[in-house]
């Protein structure tokens, strides 16, 4: 049983790694945002689809670092420390804030300014490539077997934060401002505030402590030594990927696409930004309540029935926005899918770190979650995006949902009979 003055210490903990994360996805994710300006200024050419296709197009590309990132910043961190690892994150992800942030328009200085964009994006990939896996495994082990579905929540909702705070600003910056007014600068002010704030989160995260866990472990001794165990326990990292692609394929459509969606429905601009701010409002409330739920009831029942309801109403709610759609049927939707996104969010990354090793619980995480959005989260924008185009059906996007769904499902089902005994001690199923 823990103190008040312990809570208190634990708690201030996950508000300082926990800030930093929702630095890394607030820039990460206002691209996704304000991607019909950004495609105005860089990718002037075609209509309006394709323009928007080749922005999330160059969106995606930043998961072609994130593996490299899993890798390169998962051993680090699994060798000299979650605290450090989470550091070294946070400065890579402010060179490429910085670097879209201030970049020239296409019109102005021509090939460079797009180019500059996708090494910017490349940049922060790699960085995100263990930043969400690290602070998982850092709030994991700060963590107790009856909290920790809890406190690895606290993940997701510093990014619903960084959801909420990039909503907020695109409300406020479509009411002020002219369509002519956002696309000469507006889109450029969230990333220029997001630069502003790096300083005060470069302070709270350098006085994070050192996880128990880690100190008292045994740490692998190189790189080549974490990806042998990776391999001896490639199981744990297959059921990892399939398992994850709901969570980062929800993720990005719910906390992401949803102004896009809106836009594309022809919607109010203001409108659409106002749902996306309360899906991710509703996510941020929901996730520890999930969290918790599955500290109470086991992770299993949560991590069945979150996929089920996807594959049998994603497809029916969208098709009823699409026959009228409206700010009330897409606020509807939008929170539907954000319940079941928390739901199934909330309970997975307790349930991963609690499987995966010691010695590669950061690399093996983030080697997972690297997979996982490589080839399914963070395309997913340009993905319903691509089937709205080719089908001519603007409920076509649940058609990837209800897919994902799918696999993780199954999966969960089969996890069931072989999954490994915890090496985290885990809360009772």
């Amino acid at each position: 049983m823990l103190s008040p003055a312990q809570r208190k210490q634990k708690f201030g903990a996950v508000i300082r790694a926990g800030s930093g994360n929702f630095l890394e996805l607030y820039d990460f994710l206002v691209y996704a945002y304000f991607a019909n300006y950004i495609a105005l200024a860089f990718f002037p050419s075609g209509d309006e689809l394709t323009r928007l296709m080749v922005a999330l197009g160059t969106y995606g590309v930043a998961s072609l670092a994130r593996p490299f990132g899993a890798v390169i910043l998962g051993s680090y961190m699994d060798r000299k420390g979650r605290r450090k690892g989470l550091i070294l994150t946070l400065t890579l992800m402010a060179v490429g804030t910085v670097s879209l942030a201030i970049t020239p328009s296409y019109a102005t200085i021509g090939l460079l300014g797009p180019l500059i964009i996708t090494i910017g994006r490349l940049i922060q990939g790699f960085s995100l490539g263990v930043e969400a896996g690290g602070v998982n495994v850092y709030l994991a082990e700060i963590a107790t077997p009856k909290n920790r579905g809890f406190y690895c929540a606290w993940q997701g909702s510093s990014q619903a934060l960084g959801v909420m705070a990039a909503t907020g600003l695109g409300v406020l910056l479509t009411a002020t401002l002219t369509m002519q007014q956002m696309q000469a600068y507006g889109w450029r002010i969230p990333l220029l505030v997001g630069c502003l704030i790096i300083p005060i989160l470069f302070w709270l995260r350098r006085s994070l402590p050192e996880t128990e866990v880690f100190e008292k472990s045994v740490h692998a001794r190189s790189t080549g030594e974490i990806m042998r165990i990776l391999l001896e326990h490639w199981q744990i990292v297959l059921i990892g990927v399939m398992l994850t692609i709901l969570n980062t394929t929800m993720f990005y459509f719910v906390n992401t696409y949803t102004a896009l969606y809106g836009n594309l429905l022809r919607l109010d601009p203001l409108g659409n930004f106002t749902v996306a701010l309360g899906v991710g409002t509703a996510s941020f409330i929901l996730l520890p309540l999930f969290g918790t739920l599955s500290d109470r009831i086991g992770r299993w029942p949560l991590l069945i029935a979150a996929p089920l309801l996807v594959v049998v109403t994603a497809y029916p709610a969208m098709s009823w926005l699409v026959d009228a759609p409206s700010f009330t049927r897409l606020l509807v939707v939008e929170f539907w899918l954000a319940i079941l996104y928390a739901m199934y969010a909330g309970t997975l990354v307790p349930f991963i770190v609690e499987i995966m090793p010691d010695k590669v619980r950061s690399s093996g995480y983030a080697i997972i979650l690297s997979f996982a959005n490589g080839i399914f989260g963070t395309f997913t924008p340009f993905i319903v995006t691509a089937l709205i185009r080719m089908t001519g059906n603007y409920a076509s996007p649940a058609l990837w949902l209800t897919a994902a769904a799918g696999v993780s499902l199954l999966t969960i089902i089969a996890a069931r009979r072989i999954a490994p005994k915890p090496s985290l001690q885990a809360a009772p199923i």
